[in-house]
């Protein structure tokens, strides 16, 4: 028999493939690839973008009982959560979300998923270009590389306590993320978006 099963992808710009003009960012690549294997007689697996640029674990914990509520299939449901970029960022000499929050966020983020995903997946963080690391953007955002492992840190640790997988997109771009991160030094190019879409095939593939 056929499952269909949903995948609800939640974050900010790098999940919504902000940037990417060719492929439309490493979801749309899954889709894509999700409804081709579907031709194959496998399960049938719809994949939701719910990204949105700037997003924080704040904004985040505001709208996720609704689109999980809105979108659930019966048959199974698997969540991924890609946040911190945005938190991290120091605005004004401080930062939008706090270490400490950040980590109840997403723990409260978990467990919403947990009332519809047996499986859920948290996305790392990626790591900044040089030229960004601890520079004030002209939006008057700064982030550090120093950050990124502390929150990155976090993510391991609940996924570790909770039995929830971790997908280590930092590990896939930090010998090469001078060639993977756009102009803005923030956002995965084309390339980079393609790095993340070979890694996160894999998983999709358990499902298909």
């Amino acid at each position: 028999m056929k499952k269909m099963i949903y995948g609800l992808f939640f974050g900010d710009s790098i999940t919504y493939g902000e940037y990417d003009g060719v492929f439309g960012g490493w979801v749309d690549i899954l889709k894509r690839y999700a409804l081709q294997q579907f031709h194959e007689g496998s399960n049938e697996i719809i994949l939701f973008n719910l990204g949105i640029g700037g997003e924080t674990t704040e904004g985040l914990l505001k709208r996720m009982p609704h689109e999980l509520a809105a979108r659930n299939s019966a048959e199974g449901n698997i969540v991924f959560i890609g946040y911190g970029a945005n938190d991290l960022a120091i605005k004004d000499g401080t930062q939008l979300v706090a270490p400490e929050q950040f980590k109840e966020n997403i723990k409260t983020a978990v467990q919403h998923a947990k009332q519809y995903a047996n499986d859920i997946y948290l996305v790392s963080i990626l790591p900044f270009s040089q030229k960004v690391d601890g520079v004030q953007t002209p939006a008057g955002k700064l982030r550090t590389n120093g950050d990124v492992l502390v929150y990155n840190q976090i993510l391991k640790d609940i996924a570790a306590d909770n039995a929830l997988h971790y997908i280590d997109f930092y590990a896939a771009f930090v010998q090469d993320k001078e060639i993977l991160l756009s102009a803005d030094g923030v956002h995965p190019n084309e390339k980079g978006y393609g790095i993340m879409a070979e890694t996160a095939i894999p998983i999709i593939e358990k499902y298909l």
